[in-house]
């Protein structure tokens, strides 16, 4: 289409009939990303005009709506391998004009002071205790407990900036770290909270469950402490949870960002923001 063309829609979307508005709104969101900044510079120049403007904001909010989806659908279709990317591709939900290199710059800064405090001759309690000190301590990262559902605890560029987050967050920047680092964490999915398996390469460690040997848990929302099966064991008690083997069990990178988008999901409803709901339903829909 055009630049002409596109203009000619431009200024039909305050127009009064419905119908034309609906064939109109169509059009521009068949266009996608190369819209937006027309639809940006045209919001900013009408200043008076509030159905205009009104119209012009749902119609940018749907398009990067649309980005986000299909962006969580190609992770998802490439098997989603590299987490990093679905955790931005979350970030980008909220944070359109969201810098991913800041973000990337920032975990690496992290990476960086952990590797210079590690060698090979340690253990891998050793390791983690190295690891929390810079991760805790020295960048000063830490649960949110105050705030403990706001929606800034699941966005990741704003966990690294405020240094407060939820279980997952916390865990997930663990994560990303540890993988940069080859130390191999992973995921646990448990109900009601999240922790990371720190995992025995060697096979020397017997699994409770015969395969996918754990040596021990870390509990990023708790300082990092360590945990053990027993622990497990415990914590699922008070919930009144059978052992199920898949509470014990690194969990996938699509179960991260699925339980990343639910958190959120969770959070709006608490807000009573139910469009924000809606879009979340339909984000969690591409996985």
């Amino acid at each position: 289409m055009s630049d002409t063309e596109i203009q000619a829609l431009i200024t039909l979307i305050d127009d009064p009939d419905e119908d034309i508005y609906c064939h109109v709104r169509d059009r521009i969101l068949s266009l996608g990303q190369p819209v937006v900044s027309v639809l940006e510079h045209a919001w900013e120049l009408d200043e008076r005009n509030d159905l205009f403007r009104n119209r012009v904001e749902d119609l940018l909010h749907t398009i990067h709506l649309d980005i986000t989806y299909n962006r969580l659908v190609a992770w998802r279709k490439t098997g989603g391998e590299e987490l990093l990317e679905g955790v931005l591709a979350v970030c980008r939900y909220r944070y359109a004009e969201l810098d991913e290199q800041r973000v990337r710059a920032r975990l690496a800064a992290v990476r960086q002071d952990i590797w210079l405090e590690l060698n090979d001759h340690l253990t891998a309690f050793e390791k983690v205790r190295v690891f929390n000190h810079i991760f805790f301590q020295v960048h000063g990262f830490k649960g949110n407990k105050r705030n403990y559902h706001a929606p800034q605890n699941s966005y990741i560029n704003e966990v690294l900036e405020s240094k407060k987050g939820n279980p997952l967050s916390l865990a997930v920047i663990y994560q990303l770290i540890a993988e940069e680092l080859e130390l191999p964490l992973r995921g646990v999915n448990l109900p009601n909270h999240f922790v990371l398996a720190y995992m025995d390469e060697t096979g020397v460690a017997a699994s409770e469950f015969g395969h996918g040997d754990v040596l021990f848990y870390v509990n990023a929302f708790s300082q990092g402490d360590i945990l053990g099966k027993a622990e497990i064991d415990e914590f699922l008690g008070k919930l009144d949870l059978p052992l199920h083997e898949n509470f014990y069990q690194p969990c996938t990178n699509l179960d991260i960002i699925r339980r990343l988008l639910n958190n959120l999901l969770n959070s709006y409803e608490k807000l009573n923001d139910p469009d924000r709901v809606e879009d979340l339903q339909r984000l969690i829909s591409a996985l």
